[in-house]
């Protein structure tokens, strides 16, 4: 088992030190992590050729009946400034993002009236399409995004953010 993790990780080095050899090519990659609303914590890659960027995020977490979240978001971005360390991106997003947590007043009640008369829990959920724009400064960035069509809402937010960091191969 070691042997094998030994491998995969000589193989990656490999792999990296090949793509940043070629640091005048017009790919780039982009890995990281990001927290914000509603997700809480997002796994982040992208790929671009260019100024196009597409990135995805997602992650989730789950403890015990009514106590989880998750969310997936992606977009399509156009890079604008990509050869300086500050950089704009600006596009399409869009994204599901579900939570739910166990509202402890909801059951007193219920427990009080021996019969459920309110959910024992919160939660929002959102599918949406979103203007996108993201700014980054040496692969710390931020990111706001303002709803523009949504599939489904429930207490849905008037936009997301995001903060994060992201090394760019």
């Amino acid at each position: 088992m070691f042997s094998t993790c030994k491998r995969i990780a000589a193989i990656l080095v490999i792999a990296l030190g090949a793509v940043t050899a070629h640091a005048d090519s017009p790919w780039r990659f982009q890995a990281g992590v990001s927290a914000g609303k509603l997700t809480p914590i997002m796994l982040e890659t992208a790929v671009g050729y260019k100024a196009a960027l597409l990135h995805v995020g997602g992650f989730g977490f789950h403890q015990g009946p009514n106590e989880f979240w998750c969310g997936a978001r992606g977009g399509i971005d156009w890079t604008f400034l990509r050869k300086l360390p500050f950089s704009i991106d600006g596009g399409i997003s869009f994204g599901y993002e579900f939570a739910e947590a166990p509202n402890k007043m909801h059951q007193a009640v219920n427990n009080a009236n021996d019969a459920m008369y309110l959910y024992p829990y919160n939660y929002k959920e959102t599918l949406d399409i979103s203007a996108e724009v993201r700014f980054h400064l040496f692969g710390f960035f931020t990111q706001m995004d303002i709803p523009i069509y949504n599939f489904m809402e429930h207490d849905l937010p008037r936009y997301f953010w995001r903060i994060g960091y992201l090394v760019e191969f």
